[in-house]
């Protein structure tokens, strides 16, 4: 059951009002959240909104997820720890490749007597992987030297999405948090592919929805490139 969230963040009260109880309905069994809001515009979840949704599951006997994929993003944003987002929470995941640089994987952080149980559902769903040593330590490296980029991550995003601004485009500056930038172009996937042609890569979110993700790779002198070429691509149409 979705529960409006105005830049990704739902209202605790609104939370509450979704659990249902009744023998007449499927109970609720799971409150989850996103940390960073991926279609909010990379929005981040203020600390105290998570918090007082904790304490909603709480009182009404609810484990907590956190879809932390880009949980890192949003400790960048919040200048906090990432353990500090990730606290409280029954369950959390988090994204190795999203931000922090891994080529793949990701982590679920659980009690221990829950192991067992997320192992078992992991074999289930094809999970399983060996000789992955090679992929951990790439993941161990992720986690250990991706965070301290991300905020150059983000500088990147808002001066993306200045740029997109002054080329006349729709953008939305306060959904522009940590590393992602959505634009509004007529015809979308058109334009996605027009700038896939002059090697910008961006992600077609619709028919009239664009979605922009800096990165660690990307050099300081390539926002204004990108920024040219996609006044390019927009001239083409």
């Amino acid at each position: 059951r979705l529960v409006e969230a105005p830049y990704g963040v739902p209202d605790p009260e609104a939370v509450r009002e979704a659990i249902h109880t009744s023998v007449h309905q499927a109970p609720t069994g799971l409150i989850a959240l996103e940390n960073t809001h991926n279609t909010a515009g990379g929005t981040v979840v203020p600390l105290e909104t998570q918090q007082a949704i904790q304490q909603v599951a709480r009182e009404a006997g609810l484990p907590t997820h956190l879809d932390g994929a880009r949980l890192f993003n949003a400790a960048a944003a919040l200048g906090v720890e990432a353990a500090r987002l990730a606290q409280g929470f029954t369950t959390v995941s988090i994204c190795l490749s999203k931000g922090l640089g891994a080529p793949v994987g990701s982590l679920l952080l659980m009690p221990k007597e829950l192991r067992a149980e997320a192992w078992r559902y992991r074999k289930l769903l094809g999970g399983g992987m060996r000789q992955a040593g090679v992929l951990a330590a790439a993941g161990i490296l992720a986690l250990t030297e991706g965070p301290k980029h991300l905020p150059r991550d983000h500088q990147m995003a808002r001066a993306l999405a200045e740029g997109l601004l002054r080329l006349n485009l729709e953008v939305d500056l306060r959904a522009v948090q940590t590393n992602m930038v959505y634009a509004r172009v007529p015809q979308a996937p058109a334009f996605v592919q027009r700038l896939r042609e002059l090697g910008v890569l961006a992600n077609a979110m619709g028919p009239s929805r664009v979605r922009f993700v800096t990165h660690r790779d990307l050099l300081d002198e390539e926002i204004p490139l990108a920024l040219r070429r996609i006044e390019q691509a927009l001239q083409v149409a």
